[in-house]
């Protein structure tokens, strides 16, 4: 449920300007948003968007210790991908439309990663007390 809050802290914070600095340069989507979340991510309303997305499901599925663990791994999964793929198209590129910089992309790497290693040692947790 932590993980959940804390990314629908983050959606939600992304759309204050001064939290986000260059606000009047947030865009819907594409590269072209220079909006900053904390002056270091790049992001856009889309972004923000997802980011509000994946924080209520994990908020909500957390009601559950078997949706905990799928959504840790889930969502894990999801910005392990995000991540490949904004290295993958670059920055400046018209397909990076979720305004990903490079900031973005290595944080979601390390925060997929360890989300996806929560729920796999939540999980031999679960299985462990079914014996």
């Amino acid at each position: 449920m932590g993980a959940g809050i804390v990314l629908l802290l983050v959606g939600v914070l992304g759309f204050i300007p001064g939290v986000t600095t260059q606000y009047s340069e947030l865009m819907f989507l594409g590269p072209d948003s220079h909006a900053m979340f904390l002056g270091l991510f790049q992001v856009s309303m889309l972004l923000n968007i997802v980011q509000l997305a994946i924080g209520a499901t994990g908020w909500a599925m957390a009601r559950t210790e078997h949706g905990a663990r799928n959504f840790l791994i889930g969502a894990g999964a999801l910005y392990i991908v995000l991540a490949i793929f904004g290295l993958s198209v670059g920055v400046g590129s018209a397909a990076n439309f979720l305004s990903l910089n490079m900031a973005d992309n290595w944080t979601h790497l390390v925060l997929g990663a360890v989300m996806v290693a929560a729920g796999w040692l939540f999980s031999r947790n679960m299985s462990g007390e079914r014996k």
